[in-house]
């Protein structure tokens, strides 16, 4: 397109118009069209225009003059305060949720809430996001969310009443999601695996939900609990947060009784933990319920008569060896009748009898670890000064000291001897490397009993996934409700991430592989619909696309193109 000056003479005079040429793709060649009248000469004299035809000269060269500017202008793109990066690498979570078809639920539970949001929208954004790129709320409102390829357009005050909206109801959350996992992967609960662990709170004082306990990272601030259930196949299918002061041990038949009440679970389950949740209280619940139990067990706790059996080196051994041929661990067992004592509910004292089979294991490398670590503070225990000593001087070598009083009367710091016990460290180097386990299943052949309990790693797994690759700790946000919101989206993303493990990849890859992933599968919008990969190609992308059939290795991509891939089916070829 140009502008160029029209000259028209006529009867009353030379008349002066602005014409714009440009093409007609209709008609497919140049075309004309008026685009500003200037007027006849001798008027334009007479209103004091000395020279009208230079000065709409010089107007239509300043008109062709923008016009240039402009063209050039759009040729070159300048930057942009709003990042052109697109996080994608979470569309096969996005696939299994909507495969999962909670919407509709989630749908039905806002309509107690004048949301101008959708709650399920809203979830599964903070849930991609907490898996792309995890962070704090405020941070995941202004960074993550706008990055998503499907981006969210919610509001940060939307944001926190989603968090606490899904807080409220977290539970029922879950047993929806259970419910629907187990109607299209199956759930086994022929075997359950539960643990607890804690979440730090950057904060001073304590409230009602967060309080003060023993921390797993061996902090002082407030904590919050959280016990996690697997099934058989390491997917998560219950959650349970309580007061960080709580006691772990009640939590798991709390769990276990809330998923088999709210999913008709009839069947019997084998409790499988380790063993600071091993306790009468619960065993005997398990008993009550119809349930088996698998706990571990410290041979340091056993009486002296259980501790000689462990130690009878007249007793055959079975041995389990590595590829190399080395031993990895040996194992004996043992079933009998065990009574158990414990105070119930209104502090009164209850036994019972369990036929059990306890399995002693002993792990040669596990042996020289622990005698390494006993002989490094058994060391320190011998060196560390006996000078008005104080048992919080020691540290952990502080088991290893007697502190006597060696006069009567008020002690004072002059009046304690202090003294390494010897045979304390003797013991526990000659217990080292040893390890027991207890279960009801004693039908259950011992490699069966020793394969299943080591199965439990997964769970630490998941709680790794959700402190480190999620980013779950520290929490910032204040309300309970709200901290429950946050929980349940690193519950549900992990839940995604272990059934894409397990459920579609057939657990050929590892977790970091797929983290991996999630977080390095981005693209970059050029406009005009058109999208370039700058992921880096790794040996997941190479087997995921040809598995799938996904052209994850292309170089470019067209919005149509990554639209399907929310409408694929994850089948392999």
């Amino acid at each position: 397109m140009a502008y160029f000056l029209k000259k028209t003479m006529t009867k009353k005079g030379l008349y002066l118009q602005i014409y714009k040429s440009f093409y007609d793709p209709s008609k497919k060649y140049g075309a004309h069209k008026s685009f500003k009248p200037i007027g006849y000469v001798d008027d334009l004299i007479t209103a004091g225009i000395a020279d009208p035809v230079a000065a709409a000269q010089e107007e239509v060269d300043k008109l062709n003059l923008e016009y240039e500017l402009t063209k050039q202008a759009n040729k070159v793109k300048e930057i942009s305060s709003v990042s052109p990066i697109r996080r994608y690498g979470y569309f096969p979570l996005q696939i299994i949720l909507d495969g999962l078809n909670i919407k509709g639920v989630l749908d039905i539970f806002q309509t107690t809430r004048d949301f101008r949001f959708n709650v399920y929208d809203l979830l599964s954004s903070l849930v991609y996001a907490r898996c792309v790129n995890p962070c704090s709320k405020s941070k995941t409102f202004h960074d993550v969310l706008p990055s998503l390829y499907d981006v969210n357009k919610s509001s940060y005050d939307q944001i926190l009443d989603a968090c606490e909206f899904l807080g409220e109801n977290y539970e029922r959350i879950i047993n929806l999601l259970t419910s629907r996992v187990a109607d299209k992967y199956g759930v086994n609960t022929d075997n359950t695996y539960f643990d607890c662990t804690n979440f730090y709170f950057e904060i001073d004082r304590e409230d009602d939900f967060r309080r003060k306990g023993p921390s797993k990272e061996k902090r002082t601030d407030p904590i919050v609990g959280l016990g996690l259930l697997l099934d058989s196949n390491q997917i998560p299918i219950a959650m349970k947060l309580y007061p960080g002061n709580m006691s772990e041990k009640p939590v798991l038949n709390s769990v276990i009784s809330s998923l088999k009440n709210g999913n008709q679970i009839t069947g019997k389950t084998i409790r499988v933990a380790d063993k600071g949740l091993n306790c009468a209280a619960n065993i005997h619940d398990a008993i009550a319920s119809k349930d088996g139990y698998l706990f571990s067990k410290s041979v340091k706790s056993l009486s002296d008569d259980d501790k000689q059996w462990v130690l009878n080196n007249h007793i055959p051994r079975t041995e389990v060896r590595n590829r190399d041929g080395s031993v990895a661990y040996t194992y004996m067992s043992d079933i009998s009748d065990y009574e158990y004592r414990y105070y119930d509910a209104e502090g009164k004292l209850q036994k019972f009898t369990a036929r059990e089979k306890r399995i002693v294991t002993y792990n040669p490398k596990l042996h020289e670890k622990k005698v390494y670590e006993i002989n490094r503070m058994a060391e320190k225990a011998r060196t560390a000064s006996v000078s008005k000593a104080k048992r919080s001087e020691y540290g952990e070598a502080g088991k290893y000291i007697n502190f006597l009083s060696i006069q009567e009367g008020e002690i004072t710091g002059d009046d304690i001897a202090v003294t390494v016990n010897e045979k304390a460290i003797e013991e526990d180097i000659s217990l080292a490397g040893y390890n027991m386990l207890v279960t009801s299943e004693t039908a259950l052949k011992d490699e069966e009993i020793y394969n299943i309990y080591h199965n439990l790693w997964r769970i630490e797994e998941s709680f790794k996934v959700m402190k480190s690759d999620l980013d779950a700790r520290p929490v910032f946000l204040q309300k309970e409700n709200s901290i429950k919101g946050h929980f349940l989206i690193c519950y549900i993303a992990v839940l995604l991430l272990r059934l894409f493990q397990f459920k579609v990849l057939g657990n050929r890859f590892s977790t970091e592989d797929i983290v991996g992933f999630l977080e390095g599968f981005n693209l970059v919008e050029l406009g005009n619909g058109r999208y370039i990969n700058i992921s880096m190609l790794t040996n997941f992308i190479e087997q995921f696309a040809d598995s799938f059939v996904l052209p994850l290795k292309n170089m470019e991509f067209k919005k149509q193109d990554l639209d399907k891939f929310r409408q694929r089916k994850l089948i392999e070829k």
